[in-house]
């Protein structure tokens, strides 16, 4: 399921067909300005009474002011309606994306992923704006062109119609060949990268075998791929952009045959041979209109095939299966709607559930095992260390427990219930996870914080704080919670990062932190300082830390070592 649809099937919502309806009106001023101006022109030519040109000189005038100000009523509309849209749209698929986080997702980079999703959501609601409403503007003014002219003389409205198919059909054809030119040249930039990749980092072993002449052929072959593919979609676009004016000038030049034998008085001759001229501006965007619903409907593909991946989790148990969990265990009664669920008013949690892991192996793409067999047990309260060298499988493991990532052999008992039996909200809702890369986003300290808990008041904020161990450096900013980290703001060292994500997690008020290697980039002392503190301050929580090394792990209440897939199996220790 999807809550991305095509451009192309997309029902347009009410306020884009009215902007583009606005559209049409700013449209057809410029039309008529031209065709007036013409009749205008001709008939002050033959020196009538001036009384008798007031009524065209007033409807130059109202077309000219009314083009501008139609056309800027027309953005507002739908520029509204796409921003609109655009924010129930992000809503939507980054609330899609959560299920599949992060396992479920492409083996790529976050920001990758996060730039690309960005990207396409933008490019997909924009159709509105850059497709929808000006097809809506120039359907309809192009009809009602022909139809005016069919009224006068129905030879010349043929004439038009006829423009306008081609229009249409031109656009249509621009579309396809776009279409399939980004396809070819995504796939020939692709290749490049492949090859560049593979070429640099095997460059030592090319030269032992005497093969860089070889590569650098493959390097080059990659390249001219790029250089035809790029050849054949300007050469789409030139043609497409070269067919509306050709055809503007054919239809111009059969409204003035028609115009010709016509029994007509000469202004009315001039309105009919400029009709079709007009419509050149008309139909000026179209060009852009294909490119834009080209990306817009890759950009939908991109989405729907990356939303319909399958999740890595299990989703929500049956009705009597949560039922018969309910009867063993207090976790399925955690009230969601509460985004401080399991805190008392002091920040502590009113229960810390018991973890097991019995026999649990995972895998991240199915097919390699990334976590064997294991055995774990984090008690209600306890600091576990979990050590092993990298490659281990520590941060597979901790996936499971955070419910990111469900086993493909043994079980996960929360309170002795398996987590399948409950609700995945409720399960991850006890965990909160610090990772080695925590982020600072480019906002103030206090919006940093309430991220994990947005109804947290700022002496709670404050008292997380100094929990982490950021009492002084708290004290030491001028603007206290306003002061701006990141982007345009302060800067953050890595140990004062590293005890703001911990801040994080403490005002959750979750009862379980997974502490993914947090000390990763920290030199020695302030590893040992930032764990001890965290330590220090957990008011009872449960705390695995996950490193691969034993900085400021001897407060724990055990260690356990896990070894590498290949070399062996894992052992508790305590």
């Amino acid at each position: 399921m999807s809550p991305v649809a095509r451009p192309g099937l997309r029902a347009a919502s009410p306020r884009v067909v009215v902007a583009g309806a606005i559209g049409a009106a700013a449209l057809a001023s410029g039309v008529a300005l031209t065709a007036t101006s013409g009749w205008l022109i001709v008939r002050a030519a033959e020196r009538p009474v001036i009384l008798t040109l007031l009524t065209a000189i007033v409807a130059v005038r109202t077309f000219g002011m009314a083009r501008p100000v139609l056309r800027y009523w027309e953005r507002l509309r739908s520029h509204d309606a796409a921003l609109d849209d655009l924010a129930q749209a992000r809503t939507a698929v980054y609330a899609a994306l959560v299920p599949l986080t992060p396992a479920g997702l492409p083996r790529r980079g976050r920001s990758a992923v996060l730039s690309g999703v960005v990207d396409d959501v933008t490019d997909r609601v924009e159709a509105q704006v850059r497709v929808t409403v000006p097809v809506v503007a120039v359907l309809l003014t192009g009809v009602g062109t022909a139809a005016l002219c069919a009224w006068v003389e129905p030879l010349a409205g043929a004439v038009v119609a006829a423009l306008v198919v081609v229009a249409g059909a031109a656009t249509v054809v621009a579309w396809r060949t776009e279409s399939r030119s980004q396809l070819e040249l995504g796939a020939a930039r692709a290749d490049v990268t492949r090859t560049c990749e593979l070429v640099a980092g095997q460059a030592a072993e090319l030269q032992a075998v005497g093969a860089t002449s070889t590569a650098a052929r493959w390097v080059d072959r990659a390249h001219a791929e790029v250089a035809r593919a790029t050849r054949r979609q300007v050469a789409g676009r030139a043609g497409a952009a070269a067919t509306l004016p050709v055809a503007t000038m054919l239809a111009t030049l059969g409204c003035a045959a028609v115009a010709v034998r016509a029994d007509r008085s000469a202004p009315v001759l001039a309105l009919l041979v400029l009709a079709p001229f007009a419509l050149a501006e008309v139909f000026a965007p179209l060009p852009d209109v294909a490119r834009a619903w080209a990306r817009a409907r890759a950009a939908s593909d991109r989405l729907e095939s990356l939303l319909r991946s399958t999740p890595a989790v299990a989703g929500d148990p049956s009705p009597a299966r949560a039922a018969r969990a309910a009867a063993t265990t207090s976790i399925d009664h955690v009230d969601l709607a509460s985004p401080h669920p399991a805190a008392s008013a002091d920040g502590s949690p009113t229960h810390v559930p018991d973890l097991r892991l019995v026999g649990v192996s995972a895998s991240w793409d199915g097919t390699r095992e990334a976590l064997p067999p294991t055995d774990l047990h984090l008690a209600a309260g306890d600091v576990l260390a979990l050590t092993g060298p990298s490659g281990g499988g520590k941060s597979t493991l901790v996936a499971v427990l955070a419910r990111h990532l469900d086993p493909t052999r043994g079980s996960y008992l929360v309170d002795g219930t398996d987590v399948r039996d409950l609700r995945l909200d409720a399960v991850r809702d006890l965990v909160a996870v610090v990772d080695d890369d925590p982020h600072v986003f480019a906002t103030s300290l206090r919006e940093n914080l309430r991220l994990a808990r947005p109804d947290a008041e700022d002496p709670d904020v404050v008292a997380a704080l100094r929990a982490a161990g950021l009492g002084g450096w708290f004290g030491s900013l001028p603007e206290g919670l306003d002061t701006t980290l990141g982007t345009g703001g302060r800067g953050v060292s890595g140990g004062e990062r590293a005890r703001l994500s911990i801040a994080r997690a403490l005002l959750s008020g979750r009862p379980v932190l997974l502490l993914d290697e947090p000390v990763a980039h920290l030199d020695h002392p302030t590893a040992v300082a930032v764990l001890r503190d965290l330590v220090a301050a957990r008011q009872g929580r449960s705390i695995l830390v996950v490193s691969h090394r034993p900085e400021g792990l001897t407060d724990a209440d055990g260690i356990m070592e896990l070894a590498r897939p290949e070399v062996g199996l894992p052992h508790e220790v305590g």
